[in-house]
């Protein structure tokens, strides 16, 4: 479901379901500023329940969802749209994720969402931003995390470039270091597969350059800590402690033996992994060296979620990017959109349509739904629901472009009625929806070349019924062929529309 904006609450609430870690921060918003009130975080190593079929098992899920009850306490009784929880890699990877999904969001009282690579890369950036003095100049940031890694280059508040690698600290582990032992030759292995995973984008990124590097995660932090507390840096990654480092990580030969000022316990077992990721990503991006950041992703989630209101929502910023980009009739959405939720106004009360996010999805359909006219007008409600469900949509997470995805496909001859099954309690709701965006682009068929009279609308369970003025569908022949003609379409899915 789709987050609503954070509007005056007295406090907001972010967590981090990562691959290794769940982290959350409860913060205190005023006058566009944060102030952190509290900070946990539970190694859970979600990934490490991966299976062979890509399945948590259930020790793993039960393992989240143990952390996730201590999470919850901190955040009963705050109010919809005042936390955001952002599940990251292993939930992307995970065929079951629906069943955790399902747990967790009986526990936390909040909806959960699973964003895509690119979005948590640039919610990292935006946590990192505003963490980080503000300096003229480009910035590059990485955030290696347990099952992906993001890659980074913005200038200021605003990312230019945004990348994420299948890569992490605790799926390398499981590869190369399952049984805790550290070789030379394992070390190499998961080396070099981290270098072969950046050769796609190392190019893009030494194009762009940058003047400084700085790093957001778990691992690098360890990282710095143990080179300083050897006295080879101030807390910075830098080559000559990573290579100091390397020799003596493999000396040891187990992860039991890394009794080093800097690597907290619950860190020794993926700390190999990250140690070779981090060679491969100062080899590839030839660095010097590397500062830590205390801003990451659920501080970026904090920051997003607050600008949603008080500054800018960055997803009408996407949308109005893509209908550019598309060439979208912006005339005609306009008209759609205002149709659309005016007639939502008139039904919300009977068919239950009062809560934000159900506002705003019917909005941004209402101006994306010719998206498809671009590539080809056979069949373009298709070829627009597939741009906006597998483009990357900076603000939105898997589940609000699927959701976007199927009005957008569903606007025009038959409703997908196998899909509408796949969002389960949202089901009625989409539908719902899908009637009202349909109702407004019949309404708008002859484009702003006629005036359009006032309607009513009637809601049932499974039907609305429109009723036009006395002799008006008579005198506008084409417009009562619209509304018969979609009654039939309507009809294939048990829904009873009534024209007069």
């Amino acid at each position: 479901m789709l987050p609503t904006a954070a509007k005056h609450f007295p406090m907001i609430a972010a967590i981090d379901l990562g691959s290794n870690s769940f982290h959350m921060v409860l913060a205190k918003a005023d006058h566009g500023e944060i102030r952190i009130l509290e900070r946990l975080g539970e190694k859970v190593q979600l990934a490490a329940g991966l299976d062979d079929q890509r399945l948590l098992s259930e020790e793993a899920i039960q393992r989240g969802l143990d952390c996730l009850r201590r999470f919850g306490q901190l955040i009963t009784g705050l109010p919809e749209g005042a936390v955001r929880i952002v599940g990251t890699n292993a939930l992307r990877e995970a065929r079951n994720c629906g069943e955790f999904i399902h747990r967790a969001e009986d526990i936390l009282g909040h909806p959960v969402e699973v964003i895509s690579g690119r979005e948590e890369a640039r919610l990292i950036y935006l946590g990192v931003s505003h963490s980080s003095a503000d300096t003229p100049g480009k910035r590059l940031v990485v955030d290696i995390g347990g099952g992906s890694t993001e890659f980074i280059i913005g200038q200021r508040f605003e990312p230019l470039l945004r990348e994420s690698l299948q890569m992490g600290c605790v799926s390398f582990t499981q590869r190369y270091f399952r049984d805790g032992k550290i070789t030379a030759a394992r070390y190499a292995q998961a080396y070099t597969a981290a270098r072969l995973e950046l050769m796609g984008i190392e190019y893009a990124l030494h194009r762009l350059g940058w003047q400084e590097a700085l790093g957001a995660s778990g691992t690098i932090r360890s990282i710095g800590l143990v080179i300083k507390a050897a006295g080879h840096g101030n807390g910075e990654v830098n080559a000559p402690g990573l290579a100091w480092l390397k020799r003596k990580v493999l000396k040891l030969g187990d992860v039991d033996k890394l009794e080093l000022d800097g690597i907290k316990p619950d860190r020794r077992g993926v700390f190999p992994a990250g140690l070779a990721i981090m060679e491969a990503i100062f080899d590839a991006m030839k660095l010097a060296s590397m500062n830590h950041s205390e801003g990451a992703l659920r501080e970026g989630v904090l920051y997003d979620l607050l600008g949603r209101h008080v500054h800018e929502d960055v997803r009408e910023r996407t949308l109005g990017a893509l209908m550019e980009r598309y060439h979208v009739d912006l005339e005609q959405a306009a008209r759609v959109e205002a149709k659309a939720l005016s007639a939502l106004e008139k039904v919300a009360p009977s068919w239950q349509l009062s809560d934000d996010w159900q506002r705003e999805l019917l909005s941004w359909a209402a101006r994306v739904h010719e998206l498809g006219l671009d590539i080809a007008h056979y069949q373009y409600h298709k070829h627009g629901a597939y741009l906006i469900e597998h483009s990357d949509l900076a603000g939105f997470s898997r589940l609000d472009q699927q959701m976007l995805a199927l009005l957008v496909r569903g606007h025009r001859r038959n409703i997908p009625r196998d899909k509408l099954g796949d969002f389960g309690d949202h089901s009625q709701t989409l539908l719902r929806l899908c009637v009202l965006l349909r109702f407004a682009i019949l309404f708008h068929h002859i484009r702003g070349g006629q005036e359009m009279p006032q309607v009513e609308l009637i809601a049932g369970p499974q039907s609305l019924d429109v009723q036009f003025p006395a002799g008006w569908l008579h005198a506008n022949p084409l417009t009562q062929a619209d509304f018969a003609q979609e009654a039939e379409w309507l009809s294939r899915t048990g829904f009873n529309l009534r024209v007069r």
